[in-house]
């Protein structure tokens, strides 16, 4: 393994300033401890003991220094979901990708560089399936001397949105990679905030409550750490006003319900504008998948106005849309729209020299003599390609230039072009290709990704995340996208800033993103069982000439593989 003088001497600089510079320091240890949920106690991995995980306060260009030790059994890495970290793909947690994990007994020093970001983000495991219960909220407030784009709220709440199974999580992951089907078993229930709510068993004297003054405005930062399901979130009788999603701010809008896909945050502002009473909120799923196929459940929490009065009982409940409508999950991403002021302005790029475009579809199980280790499984795939994940990370064999850890001819397109929203297709169309392929970027390049949505197999939405960049969604609709017709609509003028977005079964999603983070970035679904089947890719974007354009040096204490 050869490394350069000019990176040795880098990465002494770097080990210098790395160690000298005090940033406010955090520790989290991951360990198991028990919780008990829907009647029975079992062990779950945590941080610090805590489900959520504690929520960590920043403000807008802080930097900040993390100490993960892992006092668990199991291999695990943190990623800091939304967060830029600037040349520092070091710290951004994704295992095989930009480090090999944490073993138990070990601890790694995470460097967090915050830049643009500004709202809710969220952190969480990013290894095999431990990000179940390893999550918790960042909350990024504006620089100091700074304000929101909006009144100051009286007060301000995260709402984790997450998911219990009474099953070991790592039995249901390995069950999953060694057989590979679609796993016919779905979370026992959802959770606001750690807790599933007094309609489930054994759950009525934990039910989250939120007590609110009438009159007063309360910011909910709402994020969907879901593990495999996006959902439907509102208050009875009472409209939020949406005014940020993925740390960036939006255009003010209305709405009695909000559509948070899988990885997503939002931001709302709730008015106790109504009555004094209890009011349920509540959050339910989105799926296109057959009854029984999915949790049907609904987990609620309380909004309890303060004073004397009595309240309704059971509490008011809100209208939720049905769990197939695409429609409103659609109609609700169309409209968001960036602030795009003088303090919050857009740079869309809107001269384009990197053009791709990505099918993404659910295909048949692969063959014992096509499969990793020989195991027959379900695939997904990125254009005909499902993503194997290499011995060392990509990380690791880029910067160190170690040969045969990845191929560099990730196709710009699907290698054959098909009616993407058709019900059958022939059984060649369904196998795809298995490698660790990966699109090197040129620095500064302009890119404009389409994600196509295909009915292949069975076909399913995904929401699509992208690691080091936050992107303008310009363009979204339903059907095969149409080259000629269908840019002519896109929104260039103030389309919303996001590093997640929900692409539609047989739908597609219009990104332009500028390439001016070099380093290796993952995109890859957030449903992780697609992630595991190989719904993912990479991103490598080549350094730039000036040393503001360059990838940091590795940190001194990487895990090793």
């Amino acid at each position: 393994m050869k490394v350069s003088t000019s990176k040795l001497f880098g990465f002494l600089v770097f080990l210098f300033f790395y160690n000298c510079q005090a940033f406010p320091h955090y520790k989290f240890v991951v360990k198991e401890v028990p919780y008990t949920k829907l009647c029975s106690t079992k062990n779950i991995l945590t941080v610090n003991g805590q489900f959520p995980g504690p929520t960590l306060y920043v403000n807008k260009g802080d930097t900040i220094v993390v100490d993960v030790y892992n006092r668990g059994k199991y291999n695990i890495t943190i990623h800091w979901h939304g967060v830029l970290q600037p040349r520092n793909p070091w710290s951004d947690g994704p295992e095989h990708i930009t480090q090999c994990a944490i073993q138990p007994g070990a601890k790694f020093r995470q460097k967090i560089i915050f830049t643009t970001e500004e709202g809710t983000l969220w952190w969480h495991a990013h290894s095999t399936w431990l990000r179940t219960t390893v999550h918790g909220a960042l909350i990024i407030y504006p620089k100091t001397g700074t304000s929101y784009p909006f009144p100051k709220p009286d007060a301000e709440i995260p709402i984790i949105l997450g998911d219990w199974w009474k099953e070991d999580i790592m039995e249901l992951y390995e069950i999953l990679e060694r057989n590979g089907d679609d796993v016919q078993f779905n979370s026992e229930a959802f959770l606001i905030n750690g807790q599933p709510g007094d309609l489930c068993p054994c759950s009525k004297p934990e039910t989250f409550k939120l007590k609110v003054n009438r009159g007063s405005t309360y910011l909910l930062r709402i994020v969907n750490s879901i593990l495999v399901d996006s959902l439907f979130f509102s208050v009875a009788n009472h409209t939020v006003t949406v005014v940020g999603s993925d740390a960036s701010y939006l255009k003010p809008f209305k709405t009695s319900f909000i559509f948070l896909p899988a990885g997503q945050t939002v931001d709302v502002l709730l008015e106790a504008n109504q009555s004094p009473n209890h009011y349920y909120m509540a959050a339910s799923v989105y799926s296109i998948r057959d009854i029984g196929d999915y949790n049907n459940s609904t987990t609620t929490a309380i909004v309890e106005y303060n004073g004397n009065y009595t309240p309704s009982s059971p509490p008011v409940f809100p209208d939720l849309p049905s769990h197939s409508d695409t429609g409103a999950g659609l109609n609700f991403t169309a409209s968001l729209r960036s602030l795009a002021d003088k303090e919050h302005p857009v740079d869309v790029p809107m001269e384009i020299n990197t053009h791709l475009f990505y099918t993404l579809s659910i295909n048949a199980p692969c063959k014992n003599h096509s499969c990793p280790d020989g195991k027959i499984r379900t695939l997904a795939s990125v254009n005909n390609i499902s993503f194997i994940n290499p011995s060392i990370d990509i990380l690791q064999a880029y910067y160190c230039c170690i040969h045969g850890v990845y191929g560099a001819n990730f196709p710009d397109f699907p290698q054959l072009w098909f009616d993407f929203a058709a019900e059958v297709y022939p059984m060649d169309w369904e196998i795809p290709q298995l490698g660790t392929e990966v699109k090197m970027l040129d620095y500064n390049s302009t890119v404009e990704l389409v994600f196509q949505g295909t009915n292949l197999l069975r076909g399913s939405d995904h929401p699509m995340h992208l690691h080091g960049y936050h992107f303008y969604v310009v363009g979204l609709g339903m059907g095969n996208f149409d080259k000629d017709k269908d840019p002519l609509m896109y929104n260039l003028v103030d389309p919303p800033v996001q590093n997640t977005i929900h692409v539609p079964k047989i739908g597609w999603v219009a990104i332009r993103f500028k390439a001016t983070n070099p380093g290796v970035w993952y995109m890859h679904c957030h449903f992780d069982h697609h992630m595991v089947w190989g719904m993912d890719t990479v991103f490598i974007v080549k350094d730039g000439e000036s040393p503001e354009a360059k990838m940091l040096p590795p940190p001194p204490d990487m895990p090793p593989c």
